[in-house]
């Protein structure tokens, strides 16, 4: 097990849980990163919230409910240390991180070794969760084994809607000139068209938007020209994004019959076609100054967004395209990743591929079958997405959402469709957990 954060002590333990003894590597406190400040397993690098805890509303706190049923470390503690937050879960970061701690070094099945592992093993079952600041040695170990393009250090990450919240009544479906696309289809992109004087107010509005400075860890990585924040395209001037990611050319908006003066495009972001990627949009504005500045554009007036954009140091593999439904790389099935190098985002999301990748590897070294999680379940969702959901051709971090679930197969209102989504996963994981283990 190599790594001792979020991921990696929740693999280990799963692991021990199952009777299999861990070797567990933590760098930290003999080589540290410039983000974390202690040596202790599970650290909190950035906030200290799990985000929602609502299990029925929202994709985040149905994760939650399902690790608690799944016998979580990471969620067992967090509840033991929570702080008072409304309707999240806040935890005492110092005390979280010291009784998670405390658990891994009292277990009989793990055994703690301090110090950096700067390349892949050989041969051993392996669990790889280093997260977004993997050392150096070992990212460039990962990338010779998985391709010199297949491990990116830096998320250029543009806004994802859920498409049944755009208004197609404004929007259309065309590829530029009616071009067919890889899978043979001349209508693959969503297209929002703005007149002269939206695409004015919208400029002005995105140049005037508070935005989020890079910290001092992140600094070192300079932008790239080929993924620039759109304000800063727009910086160059008024009409840069117009000849840019915002061009007209080769559509037509069938309302009027015409080109529009500029259009956004949105590309499909998942296998289910639920998610829609907002083309060239990757930002540093603020997240409610994206959503209040992106509701400008005509179609997206009511737009909901399974994930805002950013742009920051991370360093992930193209999961769909290197990893297999149990988390192992396909060049060394020997070797298996967890948590945010694995492309899935936050605390929570982290734990739960580590808790995945503890199961299959645990199951593995006890010569038993495992059983893949539910599809429509949040751990189901989750793993479908990072190995496979996800379009390889444009995979960044993603926080878990109900528009990784597959649809529900009856009718249900809107404004009851999360909790029959959660009502639908909370019962599957019951059912898989009382079989798989």
């Amino acid at each position: 097990m190599i790594g001792g954060g979020l991921a990696g002590s929740e693999a280990a333990w799963q692991l021990a849980r199952q009777g299999v003894p861990v070797v567990l590597h933590e760098m930290r406190p003999v080589e540290t990163t410039a983000a974390h400040q202690t040596g202790q397993f599970a650290e909190l690098v950035c906030s200290n919230s799990f985000r929602s805890d609502d299990p029925m509303g929202n994709a985040v706190g149905l994760l939650h409910e399902e690790m608690r049923r799944l016998g979580s470390l990471i969620m067992a503690e967090g509840d033991r240390h929570k702080l008072p937050a409304g309707g999240a879960l806040a935890v005492d970061r110092d005390a979280f991180s010291a009784a998670v701690t405390a658990k891994i070094e009292a277990e009989p099945l793990i055994e703690v070794r301090r110090g950096l592992v700067p390349a892949l093993p050989d041969a051993g079952l392996t669990i790889v969760a280093t997260g977004p600041l993997t050392a150096t040695p070992l990212a460039e170990d990962i990338r010779r084994h998985t391709g010199e393009d297949q491990l990116a250090f830096f998320d250029a990450i543009a806004p994802i809607v859920h498409r049944d919240s755009i208004d197609f009544d404004v929007a259309w479906f065309q590829s530029r000139y009616d071009k067919p696309g890889p899978g043979g289809g001349s209508a693959d992109y969503i297209n929002c068209p703005l007149d002269e004087a939206q695409y004015e107010a919208f400029i002005d509005a995105l140049l005037a938007a508070e935005k989020v400075e890079f910290r001092d860890w992140e600094k070192a990585t300079p932008y790239f020209e080929g993924c620039l924040p759109i304000e800063v395209m727009a910086e160059r001037g008024r009409r840069t994004l117009a000849f840019g990611p915002m061009k007209p050319v080769g559509l037509t908006d069938p309302r009027t019959g015409r080109r529009p003066h500029a259009v956004v495009q949105l590309r499909q972001d998942n296998a289910l076609g639920t998610l829609f990627n907002m083309v060239g949009f990757q930002t540093k504005l603020r997240h409610g100054e994206q959503a209040r500045v992106f509701r400008m554009i005509p179609g997206l007036e009511k737009a909901e967004f399974a994930r805002l954009g950013g742009l920051h140091r991370n360093t992930f593999i193209n999961g769909p395209k290197l990893l297999d439904p149990q988390l192992r790389l396909k060049s060394l099935p020997h070797v298996r990743l967890a948590g945010q190098i694995t492309g899935c985002e936050g605390y929570v999301e982290s734990a739960a591929i580590g808790w995945l990748a503890g199961y299959f590897a645990g199951a593995e070294a006890r010569g038993v079958s495992p059983l893949p999680p539910p599809p429509e379940s949040a751990h189901g969702a989750l793993l479908a997405h990072v190995t496979g959901g996800g379009m390889a051709e444009t995979y960044q971090p993603m926080n878990v959402n109900f528009g990784l679930f597959p649809p529900l197969e009856d009718k249900v209102r809107k404004d009851g469709r999360k909790a029959a989504l959660a009502t639908r996963a909370l019962a599957a994981i019951d059912t898989w957990n009382t079989t798989a283990r």
